[in-house]
Order: structure tokens, then C-alpha cells, then sequence
């Protein structure tokens, strides 16, 4: 077992990791999965009220959870399908990165990319937060860049199917 902070990798891509989380208000709650098998731990609106979002506005969210992510990863904050694809609802900045210094409060910015109000109840699940580990990157100057088939053709040309 993973102590925390640590991260243990055994046969067949058994991840494991133990993430210390302070509740830093009195409506947290913790993350929650909706299975065995999901990859996101819902995260919660740490609301005694409820909260209207106006059509194609933002509002800042919080869940009253702080976390010390383990080193050599970071959390992402994903859109909940549910609240997404019926709602119309999901995160302004489409991932959120909780880099693994970062100590305080995760907030939301939840946007409406309807033409109509939307409302998060007290202690709706509002986002998803999935650890991933990240690869630091050393930036090396250069004048020329290997050739590929592609070089730089981008932005769909590709073709559509």
C-alpha cells in the first residue's frame, strides 16, 4: 500500500496512491467514485444553498477541500457527463490543473453554455478530479526540428475522417 505522497506501481497497472485532504469548510465532503471502476472522484459543492449560474456566465465554486497531491503528479478537474451533456454545465477552463504545491481550497469555475439559468443544489456533485502523473520537461534552443509527413500542417488538415 501507498504511504502518502508515494506511489505504488505493481503488475498490470495497479495504481494506487494515498492523497492527504483537509476539509477546510463545514459543508466539505469528501470525493466520492460512482464505482469501483471509475477513474474521477466526484467532487462536491460545499453549499448549505443553492447557487444560479446565469446563462453563459461563470461562477467560482467551492469544495471545500484542500489537497497535498503526491509528488511527480497533479489532480485534474473534468467536467461530471451528467451535468455537462444535460445540463449544459462544466468547467470554464475545460480541465482544471492542481499543480502538487498548491495547499488550498479547490474551487470550481463552473460555466453555462446555455441560454438559460442553471442551478447547483447544496452538495451537488459539480466536477470530477483525476490524479495523473506529469513528466517535467527540459527546453533545449534549437534552429532545426526533425521532418515528419505532417511537419507543421495543422488545424484539421488532417482531413475530417
Amino acid at each position: 500500500m501507498a504511504t502518502a505522497n508515494e506511489i505504488h506501481v505493481s503488475a498490470m497497472w495497479d495504481l494506487t496512491a494515498e492523497v492527504k485532504v483537509k476539509k477546510v469548510g463545514p459543508f466539505s465532503k469528501l470525493p466520492t467514485r460512482g464505482s469501483d471502476n471509475a477513474a474521477g472522484y466526484d467532487l462536491y459543492a460545499a453549499t448549505d444553498h443553492s447557487t444560479r449560474i446565469p446563462p453563459h456566465k461563470t461562477v467560482m465554486i467551492g469544495t471545500g477541500l484542500s489537497f497535498e497531491i503526491p509528488a511527480g503528479t497533479f489532480a485534474a478537474i473534468f467536467a461530471r457527463s451528467g451535468i455537462a451533456s444535460k445540463r449544459g454545465l462544466r468547467p470554464a477552463n475545460c480541465v482544471g490543473v492542481i499543480d502538487n504545491d498548491y495547499r488550498g481550497e479547490v474551487i470550481v469555475a463552473l460555466h453555462n453554455d446555455t441560454d438559460e439559468e442553471q442551478i447547483i443544489e447544496a452538495h451537488e456533485r459539480i466536477a470530477q478530479l483525476v490524479l495523473l502523473p506529469f513528466i517535467e520537461m527540459t527546453f533545449i534552443p534549437s534552429e532545426k526540428l526533425s521532418s515528419t509527413v505532417r511537419n507543421d500542417s495543422g488545424f484539421g488538415d488532417s482531413g475530417k475522417f
